[in-house]
């Protein structure tokens, strides 16, 4: 499915936070090419780290957008920004965002944040959240990371799905659209209260400027649920990370694990399969009781990853590496520093500019 045979789905916006000033940044952006792995469209080197994520559903502001920077070009040392307060809060929907996913663009002018339209902590009633909840993401773009525009609400699954979440998104260079991905139970068509049972599965929309999406489509259902897909790509080959989300048992003992598949193609029908329980403790070293909302990125300064895995109702995210994607061995990183309960997020790397910046910024805003 491209993005210029799509239909367009239904838009609203609305006002949002911002991070500095409240000056409102042009809606959508001209897609270019593919950007290089490791810097920006002037070239400039990657020399650290941003990391946008959720706080949990305990507290009144913890499912709104915090941000953190890393120290220097350390991937496994963040320090929260704003004074640790949200510096995006959602206006629309629900009220409350999880799930923050942030994308630079392939022209590497523009910064899209894209979230769950979701607040838990109103109710505390999941069932409704996966059976009634939002069938929209929400928005947020910006030049500099600094200055955000307002909020837009999207809707982008169809009326059968029963809630949206976790949404995150790639650069297609195939079919030069953005790849946007996210979760939702499906009900059937004469089912329309969603009082049935149902499994999530990962849905899919292209777009070209976060504005208009393609109609949405299945992208991933094994026939059980899964959630939290993540993507990243390496040497013309796509890594998935997806997390089971069925109980651990005889039948499923990878479950509440994730699992890890690969292809060259984003629509390849048949992903093959890397690693499963990836996050659970091993005779060789420790792992997590469970997890979700992975995120994964690559070092700026050598052949490493890093997969940060949310161990939810304990310590939040916790990093795993590698040096190999393709073996799919990951090994829980040790002396790291991560904010104050990080939830399902997303770290990406930024260059030493836009670390002063964001880093500049933000402590002034906190001061105020």
């Amino acid at each position: 499915m491209s993005g210029s045979s799509a239909t367009t789905r239904r838009t609203r916006r609305g006002r949002g936070a911002a991070v500095a000033a409240a000056a409102v940044l042009a809606t959508g952006t001209g897609v270019l090419a593919p950007a290089a792995p490791a810097t920006t469209a002037t070239e400039e080197p990657y020399a650290g780290y941003v990391f946008v994520y959720f706080t949990g559903e305990d507290t009144a502001d913890g499912e709104q957008v915090y941000l953190a920077a890393s120290r220097g070009d350390d991937p496994l040392a963040f320090d929260e920004l704003g004074g640790g307060r949200p510096v995006l809060t959602s206006g629309l929907g629900e009220q409350g965002v999880r799930d923050p996913f942030l994308i630079r663009s392939p022209a590497g002018d523009r910064f899209f944040l894209i979230a769950t339209d979701l607040r838990i902590h109103a109710d505390g009633d999941w069932d409704r959240a996966q059976r009634h909840g939002s069938r929209s993401i929400m928005i947020w773009e910006s030049e500099d990371l600094v200055t955000w525009s307002d909020q837009r609400m999207v809707e982008v699954s169809p009326p059968t799905a029963g809630n949206t979440w976790a949404p995150e998104a790639i650069w297609d260079p195939v079919r030069e659209v953005y790849f946007v991905f996210w979760a939702s139970k499906l009900y059937s068509v004469d089912d329309p209260d969603h009082v049935g049972d149902s499994h999530h599965r990962m849905l899919y929309a292209t777009t070209r400027d976060f504005v208009e999406f393609s109609e949405p489509a299945v992208w991933v259902d094994p026939g059980h649920s899964v959630i939290d897909s993540t993507l990243i790509e390496h040497h013309g080959t796509y890594y998935r990370f997806t997390k089971d989300e069925r109980d651990a048992s005889a039948g499923s003992p990878c479950g509440e694990y994730l699992v890890a598949e690969r292809a060259q193609d984003l629509l390849d029908p048949a992903w093959e399969l890397v690693a499963e329980c990836i996050g659970r403790p091993t005779p060789d070293g420790p792992g997590i009781e469970r997890g979700e909302g992975p995120t994964v990125f690559k070092s700026n300064t050598e052949d490493r990853w890093y997969l940060f895995i949310d161990e939810f109702g304990g310590r939040g995210y916790v990093p795993f590496e590698t040096t190999d994607l393709a073996e799919g061995r990951w090994t829980m990183s040790s002396g790291y520093e991560l904010p104050a309960s990080p939830r399902h997020g997303t770290v990406l790397p930024i260059t030493r500019t836009e670390h002063d910046r964001l880093t500049e910024a933000l402590s002034a805003a906190a001061l105020r």
